[in-house]
């Protein structure tokens, strides 16, 4: 890692350091394969090792999020954070965040932000990717969106992470697992490793 550990420390999200060194090491393996895409950047944690990987390897990561936080992000959710709150807008906003995060590891030659939605950034996507990170809303119909719209785009021996899948229901949402295991039952994918509750798969066809 080439990323300031108290940078990594300060930067908000939801990511165990396990989860992120595997980000790591997967996008650099990626990136001498084509760029790479996350789905849910919040304010940058998973793109600092993700985009670290890349830059490692010469490449180019895109990270897309509407920053307008996900569903448990909004008001009187459990993970609403009052300093990402937008008093001019009412909305929540974590673009200014993730901006710093990139300009403070250095990231902005490496990371192109694509404030959008995954749906309609999929609409006119034409690049072909090494790697999809999928990590934004945990509501079923969104992860379902993300996987639909973004797996056809991974190259064969590409990979597919997915962040937050609990086997348990007990453990946390189950859409992520739900979309975990569909790759899998349709033999486009293998799996590779699971850490914590990141599973790595990749691309056989």
């Amino acid at each position: 890692m080439n990323i300031d550990p108290n940078l990594i420390a300060e930067t908000k999200g939801f990511l165990d350091p396990e989860e992120g060194s595997c980000l790591c090491e997967t996008a650099l393996e990626a990136s001498r394969s084509g760029p790479g895409l996350e789905i849910g950047s919040y304010c940058g944690l998973s793109t600092l090792y993700l985009g670290d990987g890349y830059r490692s390897g010469g490449g180019i990561l895109f990270a897309v999020d509407h920053h307008r936080g996900s569903e448990e992000h909004q008001p009187g959710e459990q993970y609403f954070d009052p300093e990402l709150m937008d008093m001019r807008s009412g909305k929540v906003d974590s673009f200014g965040h993730f901006r710093a995060t990139l300009a403070r590891a250095g990231l902005e030659d490496t990371v192109v932000p694509i404030v959008s939605s995954s749906r309609v950034t999929a609409r006119q996507w034409r690049t072909p990717l090494s790697l999809v990170f999928i990590d934004g809303g945990h509501a079923p119909e969104t992860v379902e969106i993300d996987y639909c719209c973004w797996s056809p785009f991974i190259i064969p021996g590409g990979y597919l992470l997915i962040h937050d899948i609990f086997p348990n229901p007990d453990d946390g949402g189950q859409a992520p697992y739900q979309i975990y295991q569909k790759a899998l039952d349709e033999g486009i994918f293998e799996p590779v490793r699971m850490v914590k509750s990141l599973g790595v798969l990749r691309r056989v066809d």
